[in-house]
């Protein structure tokens, strides 16, 4: 069967977990800085002419011009609207292999599901639920016996759909299922640019340009996923980080700096500073970073006078005027081969691409 299931792993949570700050970290996946909106009393009728969205005075607004001034948004609208899409189509083909199964055996769909599919118990080891509350960030103090059995009862629940998912996928090998509506593409020149952070080797099959914001919590489960991705694909990958740290972090930027001073000794020094800043958000005062500098391996002294004349402030600057550029709005934002993925999203939104690239490129 499709991805879906990992899509409905990811956005489902927040109705297990209610904590209104495990909440936000788990159906918000990116951070940004956006202004309040104004009122306009606007007078709403029928266009004039297609294609026509607004007019202004006399200036008339085409939906083209529209989707020109924000194309991230637009586009992660319309790959919202098609997954939506896909796990309708996808619930179909389900039921429909499904019930006709239940019928052959003379059965309800639902009696079916149950007593020829799914087993009578459905057990989680404590291994597994430790695993999910560590890769959910969830923190114990917030579990108490309430939340953990909603918790165990959500693991359940994805379990007898991983056994649901097998059977459909079976059943789905000997059907005809053609999908006619192709998944949206944006594809943006990125240029990796000279003396940002590099991890990998120059003339791998998959380059990943990375905005971030060293602040912002999202960011952090973005660095974790692209460590998953180091480890799957090896190689095959090559990851530049550029700095996008937002106003409301007000230690992102010198963290940002900082991390370039630590970059100019050395991008092996970098990867740990990176590390160990995003481990430790919610100590990025001036002290900390310089500690975290000494345990990257950078050399002190080199490294406060590179802090102190503020020798990289343009260049954070730059890569932010940059990223406006191309159309990013949030933290963080990841360029696939060019391909825009926004967010902390699941590592399985990555592969996707990853491999439609890799087996393009056999």
């Amino acid at each position: 069967m499709s991805k879906l299931e990992s899509r409905k792993k990811y956005f489902s949570l927040g109705l297990v977990v209610s904590f209104a700050t495990v909440l936000s970290a788990i159906v918000i996946t990116a951070c940004t800085d956006q202004a309040k909106a104004f009122k306009i009393n606007y007078i709403y009728k029928e266009a004039s002419k297609p294609g026509l969205v607004a007019k202004i005075g006399d200036k008339e607004v085409s939906r083209e011009m529209v989707e020109n001034e924000s194309k991230s948004e637009f586009f992660e609208l319309m790959t919202r609207r098609w997954e939506l899409e896909k796990a309708i189509i996808d619930k179909m083909v389900a039921d429909e292999i499904i019930g006709a199964a239940a019928k052959k055996a003379g059965m309800s769909q639902e009696d079916f599901l149950n007593k020829k599919i799914l087993p009578k118990e459905i057990k989680i080891t404590d291994k597994e639920y430790k695993q999910f509350v560590a890769d959910k960030h969830i923190p114990e103090a917030q579990i108490n016996p309430q939340i953990k059995e909603r918790i165990m009862a959500y693991l359940q629940n994805m379990k007898k759909d991983d056994i649901k998912n097998a059977f459909v996928a079976n059943g789905a090998k000997g059907m005809k299922i053609e999908f006619y509506d192709p998944k949206p593409k944006m594809v943006v020149n990125v240029e990796a640019g000279s003396g940002s952070p590099v991890y990998g080797k120059e003339g791998a099959p998959i380059t990943i340009v990375e905005f971030s914001d060293f602040q912002c919590p999202f960011c952090s489960r973005g660095a974790e996923t692209v460590t998953q991705l180091k480890k799957k694909y090896g190689s095959k990958v090559r990851l530049v980080f550029k700095h996008f740290p937002l106003p409301m972090h007000h230690e992102a930027r010198p963290a940002a700096e900082a991390s370039m001073c630590v970059n100019e000794q050395g991008s092996d020094k970098f990867w740990k500073f990176h590390d160990l800043a995003f481990k430790n958000q919610d100590k990025l005062d001036k002290a900390n970073l310089e500690k975290y500098a000494k345990e990257s391996g950078a050399d002190v002294a080199k490294y406060n006078e590179c802090v102190n004349s503020k020798k990289f402030a343009d260049y954070i600057q730059k890569d932010m005027a940059y990223g406006e550029t191309i159309g990013v709005k949030s933290t963080p934002t990841f360029f696939v081969n060019g391909q825009l993925i926004s967010g902390a999203v699941p590592i399985e939104k990555f592969s996707e691409v990853i491999d439609d690239e890799l087996e393009a490129r056999k």
